[in-house]
């Protein structure tokens, strides 16, 4: 990973700042508070957005609500360009995410994009939801940050580096078999249970074939019974059969005499109505032929409603026009009213502005009252006039309703006398009908005496019928008897059947169970008594071998970084050892700079571990280093030109404040701080 551009924009004290990076080794130099550290926060948050516990707030510049950092950075000959933003609303947090891999942008979630730089950087995949504690430990760790690990407990420190070296693993084995072992302890318990009746099964299975067989054989004898017990009950069927059809014949004669009877009472019913029919169509007839009815009446009465007709809508025409003058005069008395309440007032005329004399205005309103008095006047006349004209009207309309009343009774009357005609032919109609149906009802009286005689022949086969009946029951319950007998013998073989059958799987599934007991049991001893044995040396080795490499390279870089004679190691806790003559020195009493170059010879031996361990990791060539140097003496800075030699990476990034750095490095970038806004000096 070669880093090649940072763009800040509101992030800390910085309002917009771009950083180029070179190769090689370049120092980010300026006083203290100048802005230094910023820079690495922001290629941090690029790569991997805020951690667990990392509030907006600490990157977002005070006093704005927007603030971002875009990162470019080449992997594998790929140019990757990071873009994330900080928004401020009720709490800072994450608002957009993108990346360009060679020019192809994509907009992703935040989550997601620490997903795509984990693959880029080949950091393994357990590290996706864990802090960033690998990139700390193998690019950048803010030096306070290694001192706090050095200065942590035992079983913490163990803990953390077992989490970065990603041995931890071996950790979650053992307390994964852990578990599996006791549900492998707890299924077995259950597969001894589940086998306890094997063999008992198996007997019975043996027991009920037996059993099996002698239910078969007397299946067999009943079925012959059940064949003889048929052949009976199918001819006193037969039987039956025979003298049911000489019933059916009594029972269609019955039916057939009661159909006739019927037709005898519907005739006879058809004959009364007839002749109620005749008698009304007589008095019909005669009732009209006394009537007295001459057709042109109705068109003489059609002539007069018509002229009445036309006289109601004269008067009409006239009570309109009344109301229309009525309507009129009331109009202009409303305007006499008003024109003499503003007379009455009026000390000025509003056209001319002069004064208005009294005497005026007395003739003016004395002429309008005078108008208003003869409007009402005319006004009651004319109401005089249209009482009068309603008075006509109500007459006329009551004329009209009487000549349409008499106009409706005769036309009522012209209707009955068309239909006389209708009713005579009608008349001679039923007459005629009614012969025919008296001859009809004597010719089924006579069938009916005659199908009464066929009936009580046919009686005699009645008590014949129910003889037969009682056998045919008789012999129904003793072939049901012996049919149940068999479908009782049936369903015991089928069950006794089914019984073995599922004998037969419970033991195969028991046997299955047995035979998964025995694996069951094997598994678990071989996790318990080599397994697990295996995993703990596995595991034990690794960590040696990781200490010693790890002593190994920090007495090295501990011994470049101070003169002194110190003897130095990491125990088995890779806790640091600082033995002088003999004597083990607590951390606590070393000086400043003897502490920071325990906890910076600790953090240089812990990368190189780390990268030989995890040796695909696209990292490898990238150090950054924030105030290596803090209480260090003029002779110790001296020996980091030796140390930034010995790193031997591709590109290596210093933030320091001392100007001796200086010479050390290929390239320097000065910051500095001025009313409060971090900016890089041209």
């Amino acid at each position: 990973m070669k880093l090649k551009k940072i763009i800040l924009n509101n992030i800390r004290s910085y309002e917009n700042q771009e950083v180029n990076f070179s190769k090689g080794s370049t120092l980010l130099s300026g006083d203290i508070g100048s802005g230094k550290t910023s820079i690495l926060l922001g290629i941090e948050f690029a790569l991997f957005g805020l951690q667990p516990g990392q509030r907006g707030s600490s990157l977002l510049r005070n006093g704005v609500n927007e603030g971002g950092v875009v990162l470019e950075f080449e992997v594998d000959e790929k140019n990757i360009l990071i873009e994330r933003t900080l928004k401020k609303g009720k709490s800072i947090s994450q608002d957009y995410a993108a990346i360009t891999i060679d020019g192809e942008k994509n907009e992703v979630a935040v989550t997601e994009l620490k997903s795509k730089v984990l693959d880029l950087l080949s950091y393994p995949k357990e590290f996706s939801r864990k802090q960033n504690l690998l990139y700390k430990f193998t690019v950048y760790t803010p030096q306070e940050e290694m001192k706090q690990i050095i200065l942590q407990d035992s079983e913490t420190r163990i803990n953390t580096l077992r989490h970065v070296f990603g041995i931890d693993k071996y950790k979650r084995i053992l307390e994964n078999v852990a578990i599996i072992t006791l549900k492998l302890r707890e299924e077995k318990r259950m597969l001894e249970g589940a086998t306890m009746t094997l063999e008992q099964d198996k007997l019975e299975i043996v027991s009920k074939e037996e059993e099996l067989d002698f239910k078969k054989q007397n299946i067999n004898v009943v079925e012959g019974k059940l064949i003889i017990k048929k052949e009976l009950r199918e001819k006193v069927q037969e039987e039956k059969k025979e003298v049911g059809k000489k019933r059916e014949e009594k029972v269609k004669l019955q039916q057939e005499i009661e159909k006739t009877q019927i037709m005898i009472s519907n005739k006879n019913e058809l004959i009364i109505e007839n002749n109620k029919l005749i008698d009304r169509l007589k008095i019909e007839i005669e009732e009209f032929q006394k009537m007295n009815f001459n057709p042109e009446d109705i068109y003489e009465i059609e002539k007069i409603i018509e002229v009445k007709k036309r006289d109601r809508e004269k008067f009409r025409e006239k009570n309109l026009e009344i109301n229309s003058q009525i309507s009129s005069l009331k109009i202009k008395n409303d305007d006499l009213e008003i024109l003499e309440k503003k007379f009455s007032n009026l000390e000025m005329c509003p056209t001319c502005l002069q004064n208005v004399d009294a005497v005026y205005r007395a003739n003016v309103l004395n002429n309008s009252r005078n108008s208003f008095n003869a409007n009402n006047r005319k006004v009651e006349e004319f109401e005089e006039e249209r009482k009068k004209v309603l008075e006509k009207i109500k007459l006329i309309e009551l004329e009209i309703y009487e000549k349409e009343k008499r106009l409706t009774d005769l036309k009522i009357l012209k209707m009955k006398k068309e239909g006389v005609y209708e009713k005579q032919k009608r008349f001679e109609e039923i007459c005629g009908s009614n012969v025919f149906l008296e001859k009809d009802i004597d010719i089924l009286v006579r069938h009916n005496e005659t199908l009464k005689d066929s009936v009580f022949e046919l009686n005699k086969f009645d008590n014949l019928y129910n003889e037969k009946q009682k056998e045919l029951d008789f012999a129904l319950r003793e072939e049901k008897i012996v049919e149940i007998k068999i479908a009782e013998l049936k369903k015991e073989i089928e069950v006794f059947s089914q019984q073995i059958e599922e004998l037969k799987i419970k033991v195969k599934n028991t046997e299955r169970l047995r035979d998964k007991l025995y694996y069951i049991s094997g598994l678990e001893n071989w996790l318990s008594k080599k397994f697990v044995p295996m995993i703990g040396i596995i595991e034990k080795n690794v960590m040696i071998k990781l200490k010693v490499e790890f002593s190994r390279l920090f007495e090295k870089w501990f011994c470049m970084l101070v003169s002194d004679n110190f003897n130095v190691s990491l125990n088995d806790d890779f806790t640091p050892v600082i033995e002088q003559q003999d004597y083990e020195i607590d951390y606590a009493y070393l000086s400043g700079g003897e502490r920071t170059a325990v906890a910076l010879a600790y953090r240089l031996a812990l990368n190189q571990v780390i990268n030989s361990v995890l040796s695909k990791i696209k990292t490898k060539d990238l150090v950054i280093l924030d105030e290596p140097t803090d209480g260090f003496s003029e002779q110790q800075l001296d020996k980091m030109r030796e140390v930034f030699e010995q790193l031997d990476v591709k590109q290596l990034i210093i933030v320091s404040h001392e100007q001796k750095i200086e010479g050390f490095v290929e390239n320097v970038m000065r910051f500095r701080k001025t009313n409060g806004i971090s900016g890089k000096d041209e």
